[in-house]
């Protein structure tokens, strides 16, 4: 009929805006798509009923890298009652599996915590599923030394962690992690090294407390197995304020490795360990020390059990 958006500044040229699903989000409207050039993305803005015209005013990703391979694919949406979205998504595959092609992701529950900002985190009643609940206490992260947790352990698990990074640029944790070492998966966290917000600036002296931070899944190391692709670090931005904790919720799936990131932010991959012992956790301080607050950690039951 004509041009559906408008002031859209966050879309490249060309994207195809695959599988939309546009809906009304608290007191804005949302449009989720994808596109075969840069992936899984989603468009905030007000919604003109007169002249049937989304008018832009912010966009973010669903993943950040390349959808392929082992990457988010397209978003599925419907609105949860309770002025939300419920989202799932399709995850591409990263080795050959004859017969089917791709899984799907954790529902995620999208909601608005503020006018341009978008809230993730799991949707349902995924806490049903946990059983053999370890807990780790309060603790020092010592500078530049990796803590491996022998009490965690397993590759279809919850686990919670809450870290005050400190003084320290970067922490990280590795999970289905083999004893030596010779598969891992990293996440890490990068403090206020994510590009400046000039809304969210005070000036200049305090420019540094503006910036985002950044989250990182490294799956380089994943996997020793001689078919399973290669992929570069998925890298996504969060906001963090200048005295709030990091704390993640980590769901591992097999293969499917989810990360929430205070509530604000998911990053999603496909992994392959090929050895039986990569079920190991550990966490480390870069350069300084860091306050580990607490790690919760369950042993999730499948869905399909009755």
């Amino acid at each position: 009929m004509h041009p559906f958006l408008e002031d859209d500044i966050f879309g490249l040229v060309g994207d195809d805006g695959a599988c939309p699903y546009f809906w009304p989000i608290g007191d804005r409207h949302i449009l989720l798509h994808f596109s075969h050039m840069s992936g899984g993305a989603y468009l905030l803005g007000d919604y003109d009923t007169q002249r049937d015209k989304f008018v832009v005013t912010y966009g973010g990703r669903f993943n950040f890298g390349s959808w392929h391979p082992g990457g988010v694919h397209a978003p599925s949406a419907t609105p949860d009652g309770q002025g939300g979205l419920a989202a799932i998504f399709n995850i591409n595959v990263a080795k050959p599996t004859p017969g089917w092609d791709q899984i799907m992701s954790l529902p995620r529950r999208l909601s608005l915590a503020g006018k341009d900002e978008l809230a993730t985190e799991p949707a349902g009643d995924i806490e049903s599923l946990r059983y053999d609940h370890r807990k780790v206490e309060a603790m020092t992260l010592p500078a530049n030394r990796e803590i491996v947790f022998d009490s965690i352990q397993g590759n279809a698990i919850e686990i919670a962690v809450e870290i005050d990074p400190m003084k320290a640029p970067m922490v990280e944790m590795n999970i289905l992690r083999s004893p030596g070492k010779e598969e891992f998966t990293r996440i890490a966290f990068y403090k206020q090294r994510g590009l400046l917000n000039w809304e969210r600036s005070n000036g200049w002296e305090k420019w540094l407390e503006s910036c985002d931070s950044l989250v990182t899944i490294d799956t380089s190391y994943s996997s020793e197995l001689p078919d399973v692709l290669s992929r570069a670090p998925e890298t996504a931005p969060v906001y963090l304020s200048p005295q709030e904790t990091l704390k993640l919720r980590v769901f591992i799936d097999r293969s499917v490795v989810e990360v929430f990131v205070n509530g604000r932010q998911c990053l999603a991959l496909r992994v392959y360990p090929g050895r039986t012992d990569s079920t190991g956790i550990s966490l480390r301080a870069q350069g300084a020390d860091a306050r580990l607050h607490s790690i919760d950690a369950w042993q999730m039951k499948s869905i399909y059990q009755e």
